[in-house]
């Protein structure tokens, strides 16, 4: 009995021994098993590719968007009236042509008195006309009389024919004036509303522009004129599409300063076919500077991870096979950064999400016994 105790007494804490080795050799394996990307971070992960290119700085201006006032149209009310009803919002894309508003003005019932009164006219003379020539037959009405008979119709066509010009160029209905899109594009601007008086020549109603070409208007302060020069290729990045770029380059530079910015606007002219930049949004401008014939590797900006005063990347191999580089930084501009170290040209570095990958590993790499 008593052998049987001690070898039950000795037994228990060796097999806790053995327990505790086993329970901390597998949690040393699962602490240092490769860590995975997770199909979230998977789903939106961008990798780059490393490349050596020539080392270029580059400046950021600020600037806005601006409708190409080569094809943009400002309309102003031809008659004296009131708004009788609008048929378009701000922002809408309008046809040459189509009817956007209503106007009732005493001006159409002159115009279409005018009109009546011309033709009664016209039918009296008609009329003289037809017994002037008869009595020219007979030889009783003189070739004068003739004439001015034949003038007085013709003037009185003229003006009936000049009423219904104005009446066409003002686009009148049978109780209100059409006004009608002078061009294709988009509203723009809008200041008018239903009962509003308008008068001839007064304020803009609404303007219209065609924006499948805007203008970057970008300033130019007196400390970068010397970097900047016409058909310099730029980058427009705007705070509603963070992650895309446009490309363009300066077609025009002012020679005068801005009275209210004390500025010089370059102007920048965009291809817009994906309607993205709309007038009055903000822009920056990233134009290169100092272009270097020196070459260095380059990775996005984006991709850099900073930890402990050093810089990191993360090489991808495969979605379980993930590195860490310390590289060193050269130089960067807005776009990329220069840099060396243990990198190659052609390696595919983490672009998005680095760092919460970057946080995983070292995780994984935890030392158990700390």
């Amino acid at each position: 009995m008593k052998t049987k105790n001690y070898i039950a007494a000795f037994g228990f804490p060796f097999l806790l021994a053995l327990s505790g080795c086993s329970q901390k050799d597998n949690q040393e394996k699962k602490e240092t098993a490769a860590y995975c990307i997770s199909p979230e971070l998977k789903s939106n992960l961008k990798l780059a590719t490393v490349a050596m290119q020539p080392i270029e700085e580059s400046i950021t201006l600020t600037g806005e968007v601006e409708s190409n006032s080569d094809r943009t149209v400002p309309f102003v009310s031809l008659v004296d009236g009131v708004v009788t009803q609008t048929f378009f919002s701000l922002g809408d894309h309008v046809s040459k042509g189509q009817v956007l508003a209503s106007v009732k003005s005493v001006s159409l019932n002159e115009m279409q008195d005018d009109t009546q009164t011309l033709e009664a006219q016209l039918a009296v003379a008609k009329r003289k006309l037809a017994s002037v020539e008869a009595m020219f037959k007979d030889d009783i009405a003189s070739r004068k009389d003739l004439e001015e008979a034949r003038s007085e119709v013709q003037i009185l066509r003229s003006n009936i024919s000049k009423t219904q010009k104005n009446m066409k160029l003002y686009s009148a209905g049978k109780s209100d004036f059409l006004i009608k899109s002078p061009a294709d594009g988009y509203v723009i601007e809008k200041n008018i509303s239903n009962g509003m008086p308008v008068s001839a020549g007064g304020d803009k109603l609404f303007t219209i522009s065609n924006l499948d070409k805007v203008w970057v208007m970008a300033n130019v302060y007196a400390t970068n004129m010397r970097h900047i020069y016409v058909n310099q290729p730029a980058v427009i990045k705007t705070l509603a599409y963070p992650d895309e770029s446009f490309t363009g380059k300066i077609d025009a530079l002012s020679q005068v300063f801005n009275e209210n910015e004390r500025v010089l606007k370059a102007k920048i002219v965009m291809d817009n076919n994906n309607m993205k930049l709309r007038p009055g949004m903000s822009a920056d401008i990233v134009l290169p500077i100092n272009s270097q014939n020196v070459s260095a590797l380059a990775v996005p900006t984006k991709a850099l991870i900073f930890d402990n005063n050093q810089s990191y990347v993360l090489v991808y191999k495969q979605d379980c096979d993930l590195e860490v580089r310390h590289v060193t930084e050269i130089v960067s501009n807005n776009t990329v950064t220069y840099v060396e170290g243990s990198l190659k040209e052609g390696e595919r570095v983490v672009a998005t999400n680095g760092l919460i990958i970057y946080e995983n590993l070292k995780n994984k790499t935890v030392n158990p016994t700390k």
